[in-house]
């Protein structure tokens, strides 16, 4: 017999603009945070209890998966594994969950499909408030984790940097994305960084997209099983702020993106408007609802709809967002920003404008490819330069000018060298015909130099 069943603060909603986080993130992370979170006493479970789990579970994958004849192969499955006695030995209420996690997978290949045990806690019990009780509660963790913005910031050669680990539903998040935007506003190029960001709400991917796009433009569809509906979502006319429409977009990637944020690498790589950078993304691309049986204390996440992408007719699902540029994920944001400051070199009108981007590109391919020095190089550098002193320690020269703080110096090659930290300032070794140094240089980005003979 079905055991009685709830709908989570996930609960499905036909018009995903008004439901909450239904692409994975909260559900999942509050599920497994429970797993880890089991009690030593946790309940033994017998076979009558696991056939009531399979019956529930399999009634709501039949009610609402997305692929019914899937949802029916799966039901097959459970039922005979358990008349043949295969979770016979399973007395874990944890591990009888992931195994059926693992039997589920094998035939949906669906990474949003999972079972979850749910030891009596907060989430259970969430389950029991009001739903203005449960949205309150959800605001509290997604303020907590500012919306899931980390970071924002200008790096060199004006690029915009966005950091962020999670989509926001729009209601909740926007003001803070509306900021995060706005303080983006006068960049020449933009980087999102989604490498550790595991999906969420389309409605904020909606508000995000609609500040790099003039006009209304179709993102993607959501076709729903229940109801056999399909809702489409488009950028918005009008944002708060300025859009940037005419900037290069750059979109960094992991293994670990996962459901909204491949979505939004996406749509973005198919409506080319922006550049993919690092690896092939999860591959999820169903939104998912959080199903849980308070009765026996097991949770299910059940797809209940797929995305229809205008441009492809297709979406991510089992195959990921392929980058346009594959690289591991660590140097995603270095071999982005190389990317962005050869983009704005050929689009630069200004000459001066256009040297400052060249010497930070000579910057970056150094740390793309670093270069290595003997000791004996650099050792020879060792010395005093009038108001300017260099000494060797631990394999890295250090570099001081008198009355100022001390900085370590990265070869770039031909007796040059990066001052880490000062973007704007580098230092340059001569040396006379016999090879010995006799002259420290300083570089400006702005084309100045000023030199220093050797004194010491």
């Amino acid at each position: 017999m079905k055991s009685e069943a709830t709908i989570s603060s996930a609960t499905w909603v036909p018009d995903l603009r008004h439901a909450p986080i239904v692409l994975l993130l909260l559900v999942i992370m509050a599920l497994q945070a429970h797993g880890r979170q089991q009690p030593a006493s946790a309940p033994q479970l017998d076979r009558k209890t696991q056939a009531s789990i399979i019956d529930s579970v399999t009634a709501a994958l039949q009610e609402e998966y997305v692929f019914p004849a899937v949802a029916e192969k799966m039901k097959v499955l459970l039922r005979k594994n358990l008349k043949e006695g295969a979770y016979g030995k399973i007395t874990d209420p944890a591990r009888f969950a992931e195994r059926m996690t693992e039997d589920l997978r094998s035939v949906s290949h669906d990474k949003h499909l999972g079972v979850r045990y749910l030891p009596p806690g907060s989430e259970r019990e969430e389950t029991a408030l009001s739903p203005e009780a449960q949205k309150l509660r959800r605001l509290e963790r997604l303020r907590a984790q500012n919306f899931g913005f980390q970071k924002v910031e200008i790096l060199p050669g004006n690029i915009g940097y966005l950091d962020f680990r999670f989509f926001a539903e729009a209601e909740s998040g926007g003001a803070t994305a509306i900021a995060a935007m706005n303080f983006l506003t006068h960049v020449d190029a933009l980087v999102f960084d989604l490498r550790q960001n595991g999906g969420g709400n389309p409605t904020m991917i909606q508000l995000i997209s609609s500040y790099l796009f003039e006009n209304p433009v179709h993102l993607n569809s959501f076709y729903i099983r229940r109801g056999d509906s399909t809702q489409q979502f488009w950028t918005q006319a009008f944002v708060d702020g300025q859009k940037m429409t005419a900037i290069p977009v750059y979109v960094l990637t992991s293994a670990s993106t996962f459901s909204g944020a491949e979505e939004f690498a996406y749509n973005l790589k198919n409506l080319k408007r922006g550049t993919i950078i690092g690896e092939t993304t999860g591959g999820g691309a169903h939104p998912v609802n959080l199903r849980v049986f308070q009765s026996l204390n097991i949770g299910i996440s059940v797809p209940f709809g797929r995305a229809l992408n205008p441009i492809t007719g297709t979406n991510w699902e089992g195959v990921g967002v392929k980058p346009d540029i594959e690289i591991p994920a660590f140097r995603a944001l270095l071999a982005a920003r190389v990317e962005a400051v050869k983009e704005l070199i050929r689009t630069a009108k200004d000459d001066a404008k256009k040297g400052r981007l060249v010497w930070l590109l000579d910057g970056l391919a150094v740390e793309m490819n670093p270069v290595a020095l003997p000791d004996s190089t650099a050792r020879a550098c060792i010395g005093s330069y009038g108001p300017r002193s260099v000494r060797f320690e631990n394999g890295s020269l250090y570099y001081r000018r008198e009355g100022r703080p001390e900085f370590r110096l990265v070869p770039m090659g031909g007796n040059r060298y990066i001052v880490e930290t000062l973007d704007y300032f580098r230092l340059q070794f001569r040396t006379d015909s016999s090879g010995k140094v006799t002259e420290l240089i300083g570089q400006y980005d702005n084309g100045d130099t000023d030199s220093n003979p050797r004194t010491r």
